[in-house]
């Protein structure tokens, strides 16, 4: 019972970290790593900016 617990406490946690993006970030490097081996990835800042940038741009269903 309490594995059961503790499996959906980290799948609540993951879900809400991963829609908050937190994580995205994170999947951004490693996606650039993966696919741009030999590039610098952008600084956390700049895919901030450019993150936000393309919402303002691009507000699809956003509520705000």
């Amino acid at each position: 019972m309490i594995d059961l617990v503790l499996r959906a406490g980290r799948g609540i946690r993951w879900y809400m970290t991963t829609l908050m993006g937190d994580t995205a970030y994170a999947t951004y490097v490693a996606h650039h790593h993966r696919v741009h081996p030999d590039e610098e990835p952008m600084t956390e800042r700049q895919f901030w900016r450019q993150k936000m940038d393309d919402q303002d741009r691009n507000p699809g269903a956003r509520c705000c």
